[in-house]
Formats: C-alpha cells, sequence, structure tokens
C-alpha cells in the first residue's frame, strides 16, 4: 500500500507489546512505514519489530519518565529518522470502589495514561514540528461517559480528551495535527482480565445495546490507522460512538440513574473487590515501577 500517506515516514506506538498497539502497528507497517515501538515488555517489542515488513525499532521506555523519553526520542530520530506520527496508545487500568482504593495505585493510571501521554507529546513534538507531523491520542468512550468503580481510568481518558483538544488549539499555527480516537470494548487481555471480575461483568452487561459488545482488536485498529492516515481531529471506533457526542451533557445522569437501580443489588450479590492492574500490560507496569522502586 504504497499510496499511503504514511509510507516511508516514521511512526511512533506507544503501547506497542500487545494488544490494540501491536495490531495498529502491524497494520502501519503494512502501509510501508517505518515503526519504532515504544513500551515495557521488551522481548515482546523485538518479537513484533522482527516480524513487521519493514524498518522497525523496538525501544524500551517507561512513558511516565521524560529522560527515558528523551532518550527513545533520540534513538529513534537517529535509527529510522524523524517522526512524523506518533499513536499515544499506551495505557492501564483497575477497577474497585474509590473509597477504599490505593491512592498510590489510582494515582498510577492517572500518571500512566494522562501524565505519560503528555510526557509522550513533549518528547516527539520537536520532530512533528519538523515534518508537520501528526499526533493520535487514544481516548475511550470513557471519555464520554464515566462508569462507576472505574474512576481513575474515567479520569485519566476525560483528561487526555482535554490535554489533546487544547494542544490541538496550540499547535495548529505550525502545521501540527492532533487527533483523539475514542474506544468502545475491544477484545484485549485488558477488557478480558476485566470480565473476569463479576461486578465489572455485570456493569457493562447493563449497558444499551451496542455499547456492551466487545468489538474484534483488528477492527478497532483498522479504523484507528485510517484516521491517523487522514490526519482526522476524531476517530470513532466503532463508528456509532460519534453518536455520542451530541448527546454527551445527557449520558451521566443517565448513568448515575442506572447505577443508583443496579448497584445496592450488585453489591448484596458480588462482593466489590478490587482488580489490581487488569491485564497483562498492566501486570508490565506493576514490575516495571517494582524494579524502580
Amino acid at each position: 500500500m504504497r499510496s499511503s500517506p504514511l509510507a516511508d515516514r516514521t511512526v511512533v506506538v506507544t503501547g506497542a507489546a500487545r494488544g490494540l498497539g501491536a495490531a495498529m502497528a502491524r497494520r502501519i507497517a503494512g502501509r510501508g512505514a517505518r515503526l519504532a515501538l515504544l513500551g515495557h515488555e521488551k522481548p515482546e517489542l523485538e518479537a513484533l519489530a522482527e516480524e513487521l515488513p519493514g524498518p522497525a525499532l523496538a525501544v524500551e521506555a517507561d512513558i511516565t519518565d521524560p529522560e527515558a523519553l528523551a532518550a527513545a526520542a533520540a534513538r529513534v530520530r537517529s535509527g529510522l529518522g524523524p517522526v512524523s506520527a506518533v499513536v499515544a496508545n499506551a495505557g492501564i487500568a483497575e477497577g474497585g470502589p474509590f473509597p477504599s482504593s490505593d491512592p498510590a495505585a489510582w494515582a498510577r493510571v492517572i500518571e500512566v495514561n494522562l501524565i505519560g501521554s503528555a510526557h509522550t507529546a513533549r518528547a516527539f513534538l520537536p520532530d512533528l514540528f519538523d515534518t508537520r507531523g501528526f499526533l493520535l491520542q487514544v481516548a475511550s468512550l470513557a471519555a464520554i461517559g464515566a462508569a462507576p468503580l472505574m474512576s481513575a481510568y474515567c479520569a485519566s481518558k476525560a483528561g487526555v480528551e482535554a490535554f489533546a483538544h487544547s494542544l490541538r488549539a496550540e499547535v495548529a499555527h505550525r502545521g501540527v495535527g492532533v487527533g483523539i480516537a475514542y474506544l468502545n470494548w475491544t477484545d484485549t487481555d485488558m477488557i478480558r482480565d476485566a470480565d473476569r471480575y463479576a461486578v465489572l461483568r455485570e456493569l457493562r452487561r447493563h449497558m444499551p445495546p451496542p455499547a456492551r459488545r466487545v468489538y474484534p482488536v483488528d477492527q478497532i485498529a483498522a479504523r484507528l490507522v485510517t484516521g491517523l492516515e487522514h490526519r482526522r481531529t476524531a476517530v470513532y471506533a466503532p463508528a456509532w460512538l460519534r453518536l455520542t457526542q451530541p448527546v454527551r451533557a445527557a449520558i451521566p445522569p443517565v448513568v448515575t440513574r442506572v447505577a443508583r437501580r443496579t448497584m445496592p443489588r450488585l453489591e448484596a450479590e458480588i462482593p466489590f473487590d478490587h482488580t489490581g492492574p487488569l491485564g497483562a500490560g498492566g501486570q508490565a507496569d506493576r514490575t516495571a515501577t517494582a524494579g524502580d522502586a
């Protein structure tokens, strides 16, 4: 697909070791781009780099560490050339009641998802200024309609949405585009792990169809890569999520009414346990953080 705007460009994907990040990397590489794969789990990053059809570089880096990201940006620049596009995809999640949540664990979700995304943008913006490039910030339906028992994740995704809107206005005159990707439930190990917890599974099942559906990761990756190619300011995956924007002010009251009716029954039937980091990516972040400590 050499006609793609991504052909012969250097593209960075964070959180690329697995799930959506890896699926996007495969599709971007298929469009002729050079891939820089950032994240924890260096063996998985290196295996993916070997699998891709074109030039690829695996860089182990914690996106919450500005110095590590600056070093990663320098390595990508020297190895693959100036960066033309960045997909800020890395993220973690935990579930459980807010009052009894561990403050450090709660803050880590914010640190990775929101502050890590800002550090990522800061590290690669010099390249994007030079190439008049594009940053795609991965957000979520959680930025539009927050859910109970997921306060840190929802807060972080609302935060990255606001950050991306602000950054877009700030850098537009420099020729840099900023897009926001809104995702629904996607078949990654994070979501599969969340479904092991009965209360989270039941809360998802109380959402109206098609909002409760879990979508194939390749389907979501395909929409995001198309949005990346066309420098879209908003990418909705699946497409029906676009319909939530005009009515977003009405969504929190609806969620509250449903929760007021549903939560007492669930609380009586199912323990509201804390999940800890969800999925292998979340566990990798915990391991890396523990190692740094």
